[in-house]
């Protein structure tokens, strides 16, 4: 019999100048980046929490504390291939994941299919295992007055 687990995970930065914008392990071309102690990669901070929440380990926040100059700067990409060898030292793998952007811009369109294959790599797994959307709030919230970006993430794990 298999055993199944599902994860969620949300993640939120503010946009600011000066940095770039990392989203989904991809660089996107945007006057503003995520704040961040890492690289601020809101997709990809949401996927590592839906994994770890799959698994039963602790948060992102735990695994990768803010505090510790060690993170500062990182690649959420390693950062997320990292969580996922911890993952697969309990004995699970992942089965597939699904991560939505919440924002109003920039447009997701261009850049998809390199954030699946970025994504799907650090987990070593074909990309058509990795679903990466987006959606807007109709103009409502911080994310639709443009201040910071959103994700929400699933990750479905089975042993």
């Amino acid at each position: 019999m298999n055993d199944y687990r599902v994860g969620i995970g949300f993640d939120a930065h503010a946009l600011v100048e000066g940095v770039p914008l990392v989203l989904g392990g991809v660089e996107v071309p945007f006057p503003r980046g995520l704040a961040g102690h890492s690289d601020g990669d809101v997709i990809t901070h949401a996927l590592i929490d839906a994994i770890l929440g799959a698994a039963g380990l602790d948060d992102i926040g735990a695994m990768f504390p803010s505090g510790d100059p060690r993170w500062e700067g990182a690649s959420s990409i390693d950062l997320l291939a990292q969580a996922y060898g911890g993952v697969q030292a309990l004995g699970l793998q992942l089965v597939n994941a699904d991560c939505i952007l919440i924002g109003e811009e920039p447009r997701l369109g261009p850049y998809r299919e390199q954030m699946r294959k970025r994504i799907a790599g650090a987990f070593g797994v074909d990309e058509e295992w990795i679903a990466v959307r987006a959606t807007t709030t109709d103009r409502l919230g911080f994310t639709g007055r443009g201040e910071g970006l959103a994700a929400q993430a699933v990750a479905l794990l089975s042993r």
